[in-house]
């Protein structure tokens, strides 16, 4: 029989609860949303609670003597531990090369987990026990981390179309997620919904990994540009920020079906960041810009 979302959701508080008392010192382990804990509480104590949002915390872990700590970014989906948790190690002393492969190695590592199991302390204990060599012989000089010599990065560019952005937990999830990940562009909100995140390749990646989690409808990645670099990737940016694009929309806001955006307007906007290509890929026409 398949897990209720109760089921799981009362699973995940046991193990929060767990974790807490493994690491209760400030700055240990930190809950994103301070009432989430609350929300799941109140949901599975009614039967008429809304759906409360996804646990999302990271935990602060010591690696060896090293003096150094690996963060552990934890997002729960509401069916785990029956679908895998979205994990993220990260720490300032490593330059990304070496952040991707520990992360990669997690990965592996977590995919031999048995589906249904709690794994978040699995996931630490491993941390713990495999991050120390990437800190070894690694030292970063001033101003900023190292970058051995030759090595390359991806820089992306990803465009990203929906039917529509509407809701304003969607919304909260895009504009988060583009600041944990360090990625520039925007979110223009309204039908039709378009995104634009720009910076390293294994950010929007991620980015787009978990904006579609679990199953976003009607959205599509519609086009992808993509730079090797051995310079600093932030030269490559046509968007200083992420912005919340909005335009003027045609017939009334309050009407979800009829709150379509002014094409013409997000078309000059386009050209203005040197990205009027796009308009054509994204909608299959040139269309025109907009008359003052």
């Amino acid at each position: 029989m398949a897990a209720t979302i109760k089921e799981c959701l009362e699973l995940q508080l046991l193990e929060v609860e767990m974790l807490l008392s493994m690491f209760p010192k400030e700055g240990e382990m930190n809950v994103r949303d301070e009432d989430a804990v609350a929300r799941v509480q109140r949901y599975l104590s009614s039967s008429e609670a809304a759906l409360p949002p996804q646990l999302e915390y990271s935990i602060a872990v010591d690696v060896g003597e090293s003096k150094a700590k690996v963060e552990l970014q934890v997002l729960l989906p509401h069916l785990y531990p029956h679908v895998a948790p979205q994990l993220f190690a990260r720490s300032d002393a490593l330059n990304r090369q070496q952040q991707l492969q520990l992360n990669t190695r997690l990965a592996s590592h977590m995919s031999s987990v048995d589906t249904g199991e709690l794994c978040i302390c699995a996931a630490v204990q491993w941390i713990k026990d495999n991050s120390l060599p990437y800190f070894q012989n690694h030292t970063r000089p001033p101003g900023g981390p190292s970058k051995e010599e030759g090595f390359k990065e991806t820089f992306h560019r990803m465009w990203i179309y929906s039917h529509h952005i509407y809701r304003q937990e969607l919304r909260k999830k895009i504009f988060d997620c583009a600041k944990k990940l360090n990625l520039t562009g925007f979110c223009l909100t309204g039908k039709p919904g378009v995104i634009c995140v720009e910076g390293i390749r294994e950010n929007c990646d991620e980015f787009w990994r978990v904006i579609r989690y679990p199953n976003w409808k009607h959205i599509s990645c519609k086009h992808v540009e993509s730079t090797e670099t051995e310079e600093n990737i932030d030269s490559l940016r046509l968007f200083p920020s992420f912005e919340d694009l909005q335009f003027q929309a045609h017939g009334d806001y309050g009407l979800r079906n009829d709150y379509h955006m002014d094409l013409g307007q997000f078309r000059e906007f386009l050209e203005q960041h040197q990205s009027g290509h796009i308009f054509q890929i994204l909608f299959g026409v040139e269309g025109k810009l907009s008359s003052k």
